[in-house]
């Protein structure tokens, strides 16, 4: 070629190396199926003395608010349930007790939490304890004499004089009577952990028809899926929520009646428990999916303050005062007490209720957790009933629900239904999906923009990924959408061995600044 003929490769190589160095562009990705974020739990909806605790214990123990936050409900609940109903208008009433769960990956410090926020209530139950004592064992001597009396009246009678014998019989028979409705009252227990579903109708009669499962471990859903039984029993579950009647009648068991049984539950369970209770048969068609609130908070691990605030030590006694007086307060009632709304707060709740209406048509954004949302205006009501409590302990009973109660409860009917909405979605989605953003979330964390199959695998946790071949459904629909593209395989030697691993590059939009 002369000098003076054109060179028709020039630049060839500038482009080459450009793109050998950076590859071919990028398409825009895109997106997996999206995840909002999830608003965090609203502390400032609760009274001062509640939200500076949930404040207070999220901060010393470097934990997502929500957790407290949820457990804040989940006490004033333990304290409350079968004792108050929030009347909204006309023949509609809420009982006060409510069912939450938090999902959080093991690390999160939730017996820590557990602790601190539920160590009033059993201070609260010890004492209850101490001072039934007294009653408890004059009640059993009076069982015992009650008892022995109508023994020995049944030997007189058995031993009488045909003259006397219709008297003894019938002293006998009144005796004996009696002796068969003398009780003994069972210890006061406000908080359960781990129980079936019979030992569960066994402490609701017990207990006056209330109690309070509040533990850091999602065990409560194995059992109700069939652990000991091998079937699902979910029956007293529902009901316990609701307040429906419950009656129980078995063989080689006294029958057991529960008027109002109301259940309380605080649960803290790990993610993959919260996705799998949807696979409890009939969980969802019975409605026992439909009666939790769900909160599914960021885990802070990895990005928690090594030297936090610790718990203010006024906090944590005006907490144990004000939680333990209601507890105790509340438990000698016999009878419930209706709560009532301001007429202003009667607006607030209908105008919500207008919303909710609304979105559960065909088209509406609660439309695919129908089930769930037709419960929503519900348990604002019932949380209002609870902020209310809180507000007011020592005599909210004597006074209506104000509208700014009602409106702080619809704000954290939003902050569950966000959250729902999301649990809801990751219990249809594919199982690819999820992985997908588990692989996806890893490479933007670590900034990764080339890896191997191989060096993918051991970065990755053993638990969502046990083999190799575990990662292909999200390494292809990662590619799928975009995200990640497999290089070409290097020339084959003749070498021979094992191939090598295959190897990715990562959108830079998921590694930015990398």
């Amino acid at each position: 070629m002369s000098v003076h003929e054109p060179d028709l490769w020039a630049g060839f190589d500038e482009e080459m190396t450009a793109e050998t160095l950076a590859g071919p562009v990028w398409d825009e990705p895109v997106p997996l199926n999206p995840r909002g974020q999830l608003p965090a739990f609203p502390v400032d909806a609760l009274p001062n003395w509640l939200g500076a605790m949930t404040a207070g214990v999220a901060e010393e123990t470097q934990t997502p608010v929500d957790l407290a936050g949820c457990l804040a409900l989940a006490v004033i609940g333990t304290a409350a349930g079968g004792r108050l109903t929030v009347t909204v208008r006309g023949q509609w009433s809420e009982p006060v007790n409510l069912y939450t769960a938090v999902a959080l990956p093991p690390g999160n410090r939730k017996s820590a939490v557990f602790g601190l926020m539920t160590k009033p209530l059993l201070a609260a139950e010890k004492a209850l304890i101490e001072l039934t004592a007294p009653q408890r064992a004059e009640a059993a001597a009076s069982a015992r004499i009650a008892k022995a009396a109508a023994e020995k009246a049944e030997k007189m009678a058995a031993n009488a004089e045909p003259e006397k014998l219709a008297d003894l019989t019938a002293q006998a028979v009144a005796l004996s009577e009696a002796a068969e409705r003398a009780s003994v009252p069972c210890e006061p227990q406000l908080v359960a952990d781990d129980v079936t579903a019979e030992s569960l109708t066994t402490l609701l009669a017990q207990q006056d028809g209330r109690i309070s499962i509040l533990s850091p471990e999602g065990e409560i859903f194995e059992i109700i899926a069939g652990r000991y039984s091998g079937v699902p029993n979910m029956g007293i579950f529902l009901k316990g929520h609701a307040g429906d009647m419950a009656r129980v009648n078995r063989q080689a068991r006294d029958g057991q009646y529960i008027e109002n049984p109301a259940i309380t539950m605080g649960l803290a369970v790990q993610p993959d428990v919260l996705d799998s209770i949807g696979q409890i048969k009939g969980a969802d068609g019975r409605g026992l999916l439909a009666r939790f609130l769900y909160s599914k908070p960021a885990s802070l691990v990895g990005y928690r303050n090594l030297t936090p605030q610790l718990l203010p030590a006024d906090t944590a006694d005006t907490y144990a005062l004000k939680l333990g007086r209601l507890a105790l307060t509340l438990a000698g009632w016999t009878e419930p007490a209706a709560l009532t709304l301001s007429p202003e707060a009667d607006a607030v709740l209908l105008a919500y209720q207008r919303v909710t209406e609304a979105r559960l048509r065909k088209d509406g954004s609660l439309a695919p957790i129908v089930n769930w949302a037709s419960k929503r205006d519900g348990a604002v009501a019932r949380i209002a009933g609870l902020l209310h409590l809180a507000t007011h302990p020592d005599d909210a009973w004597t006074r209506p629900i104000a509208a700014a109660t009602m409106a702080a409860a619809t704000q954290l009917g939003d902050y569950f239904t966000a959250h729902a909405q999301d649990v809801f979605n990751a219990m249809k989605a594919d199982p690819a999906q999820e992985a997908a953003h588990t692989v996806l979330t890893h490479l933007t964390d670590t900034r990764t923009t080339a890896f191997t199959r191989r060096d993918l695998f051991r970065a990755m946790p053993r638990s969502e990924f046990p083999t190799m071949s575990d990662l292909d459904p999200a390494l292809n629909l990662l590619e799928d959408h975009g995200w990640v593209r497999q290089q070409p395989p290097p020339p084959r030697t003749t070498r021979g061995g094992r191939p090598p691993s295959p190897r990715y590059e990562t959108h830079p939009r998921a590694t930015p600044g990398a």
